[in-house]
């Protein structure tokens, strides 16, 4: 039987977790309280890695320094500073790091197509209560669509303890249900009844023979069935039968609330000395092109057992900025210079089958219909293009060694022919069709009775086809050899060595004696017998052999679209034998720094290569080298100094040192850090 909760695990584990709250009489007094106070959890951000470790009190002082250069080669060093109000001078100072994070934003960084939202839930000790559940609803608003996270369960001790009651009730419940139907049986005045009325039978009850339901109503006209049915207690059963019906109505009536752990992110029964409680969450988002900040409200309820008591008001918004290396993608179309001929050679092969000794092409025979049909519709695309004239088809068909070679040639060469012929009228016909198809124009004299008549298909050219003898296709049956997994190793071996024999004849009859010829003579020589096509075809409107064009680099695109869109394994298979820009932004999207640092580390030092730089030496942890490349990109492009703010490297770096302190004063020189 399903039992929709393991009821001794449950209490095991409330066991262990120690429960919770001090339930007590001041329950109405304090829920009276919080609604008119209108409490709320709230949303808060932790503390980020980078910071010192967190401790009760405060941390402990740090001061840290580097030395960098600026645009005239002049050695600075750096420390974290602040000016002085009496002297106006800049003074170093150590600052004393507060344990309580209480902004409302943070900038996080997506890093190979993600991005990680941590935060914490925090519900003050006014709000809990032993008899209460706290339901709380994290909602993230994503470029104007909400999406309701997992929710956060609180539940006390004594809402818990009603909890697990009514699932003892269930569990009562569900144990006086009877699964075997004999139990409601009067055993013992049935047997009364076969002792006395039937006793052969009765004789049997410690015998395991087989008493059929014949034998037994033989002796008294009645069936087995029809004796058990007699001596059942029919109330007892029929109890039985309506428990076994309204168990999902009977656990609904004990219990009205069910422990649930889907789509919850934390179900608790929390222990607390009159404490805040806080819950860190962290929630993992694929990011999405234009994606660039993610709001996140909380709201909730306060149930005491089924009962709401209290609608938690929405907390205020937390808010995440996201940076992603995409936006610093180089989007300058990158174009490719292609040579564009006049002449062109398009090639193709089919396999028909020819009766043994014979050139006439049957389309019933084998395969030679898909094959033929393929061919078709080669040749009438080649007709009907528009940018190409097809000006001849060169037809050769090959064959299988057996025979001698002079044979094979001339039969090839009729072979060739027959299939020029039979394109060369499928050709007219299309031509033909066209023509119909295009229809006429009609013009008519002044009278209405004269008038001529002309087509407006294309100009007719008369398209030669070439025939040529192909011959024994001796390599083609080399490779199927070599391919063959049915053949050993040894017999491989044994091709190859005839293989030696310069004359084709006396090899095709030295293959004859071997045991495998036979699964070659099946298996690979039908393949062998092939007619290949090859059409000329010339550029329409080029009188030039060849030109040279600039067209745009539709592959190189492909990828700066992808980093665009942030799917940057996408974007590095397309980018990755470039080897440029581009492809180190990708690079650095993925965490794939050496790749990345290769790449930059050669370039002209710009204001985004220095940025990027920067980000790298970052990552290696030299601070020294990092700091460096972030000065030098700010001083060439200012809009990096509030942009190192988003990136969590860079502003791991900016807090360290304090940079960009005065950011607004011109002079860089003046600029504190």
């Amino acid at each position: 039987m399903n039992r929709p909760f393991p009821f001794p695990a449950v209490l095991l584990a409330a066991a262990l977790v120690g429960l919770l709250l001090p339930s007590g009489c001041g329950t109405a007094r304090k829920a009276r309280v919080v609604r008119e106070q209108e409490m709320t959890a709230s949303l808060q951000l932790p503390r980020q890695a980078d910071y010192l470790p967190e401790w009760r009190g405060v941390a402990a002082p740090v001061r840290d320094t580097l030395r960098v250069t600026d645009l005239d080669g002049k050695e600075m060093i750096l420390m974290k500073a602040v000016r002085d109000e009496a002297s106006g001078e800049m003074v170093a100072t150590e600052t004393l790091d507060a344990a309580m994070v209480t902004a409302r934003f943070r900038n996080i960084a997506e890093r190979r197509g993600r991005i990680d939202l941590e935060f914490q839930v925090v519900v003050p000790p006014e709000m809990q209560d032993s008899r209460w559940q706290l339901r709380f609803h994290p909602d993230m608003f994503v470029l104007g669509d909400s999406l309701r996270l997992e929710d956060v369960v609180i539940t006390g001790r004594d809402y818990r303890r009603a909890q697990l009651r009514g699932y003892q009730q269930y569990e009562r419940f569900l144990a006086r249900i009877i699964d075997d139907t004999l139990a409601f049986v009067d055993r013992r005045n049935l047997e009364i009844f076969i002792e006395r009325n039937i006793p052969q039978v009765y004789a049997l009850r410690s015998d395991t023979t087989f008493v059929s339901d014949e034998l037994f109503e033989s002796y008294f006209g009645v069936s087995e069935q029809e004796a058990i049915d007699h001596y059942t207690n029919k109330f007892r059963l029929r109890r039985n039968e309506w428990r076994k019906a309204n168990r999902a109505r009977m656990f609904a009536r004990y219990v009205k609330v069910p422990i649930v752990s889907d789509g919850i992110r934390l179900d608790t029964v929390i222990r607390s000395d009159n404490g805040t409680f806080i819950y860190n969450y962290i929630q993992t988002l694929n990011t999405r092109p234009r994606l660039r900040k993610v709001d996140l409200v909380l709201s909730g309820e306060i149930y005491e057992q089924e009962r709401r008591i209290y609608r938690v008001p929405p907390s205020d918004t937390l808010t995440f900025y996201i940076s992603s290396v995409s936006a610093f993608v180089d989007g300058t179309e990158r174009y490719k210079t292609t040579v564009i001929s006049r002449n062109v050679e398009a090639n193709t092969a089919c396999n028909i089958d020819f009766h043994t000794g014979r050139a006439d092409i049957d389309e019933r025979l084998g395969g030679n219909a898909r094959e033929i049909a393929f061919i078709k519709e080669n040749l009438r695309n080649l007709l009907l293009n528009e940018t190409y004239d097809l000006d001849s088809v060169t037809i050769a068909a090959s064959a299988s060694p057996e025979g001698s070679l002079a044979a094979n040639n001339a039969l090839t060469l009729r072979r060739s022919r027959s299939a020029s012929d039979y394109f060369q009228r499928y050709i007219a016909f299309v031509r033909d069709s066209v023509q119909r198809s295009d229809g006429a124009f009609i013009t008519v004299g002044d009278d209405l009775r004269e008038g001529t008549v002309r087509g407006s298909g294309r100009a007719r050219r008369e398209i030669p086809f070439l025939s040529r003898p192909g011959g024994e296709d001796w390599a083609s049956l080399d490779r199927l050899v070599a391919q063959d997994s049915l053949m050993s190793a040894e017999q491989k071996a044994r091709y190859d060595a005839l293989g030696l024999i310069a004359d084709l004849d006396e090899r095709e009859r030295a293959m004859r004696a071997e045991p495998w010829y036979r699964h070659v003579l099946q298996t690979h020589y039908p393949r062998l017998r092939t007619v290949r096509f090859s059409f000329a075809l010339t550029r329409r409107g080029m009188v030039k052999d060849t030109i040279h064009t600039t067209e745009l680099d539709t592959v190189y695109m492909k990828g700066v679209q992808a980093i665009r869109d942030h799917d940057y394994q996408a974007a590095l298979a397309f980018l990755a034998p470039y080897r440029d820009y581009n492809t180190a932004v990708a690079y650095v999207a993925l965490d794939r720094n050496a790749s990345a640092m290769e790449i930059l580390d050669p370039m002209p030092r710009s204001a985004t290569v220095n940025y990027m730089l920067a980000i790298l030496y970052a990552r290696q942890g030299d601070d020294q080298r990092a700091v460096q490349y972030y000065l030098d990109a700010c001083r060439q492009e200012r809009s990096f100094v509030s942009r190192g703010n988003l990136d969590p490297e860079i502003a791991t770096l900016i807090r360290r040192y304090a940079l960009n302190r005065e950011r607004e004063e011109d002079d860089w020189g003046d600029l504190s850090l």
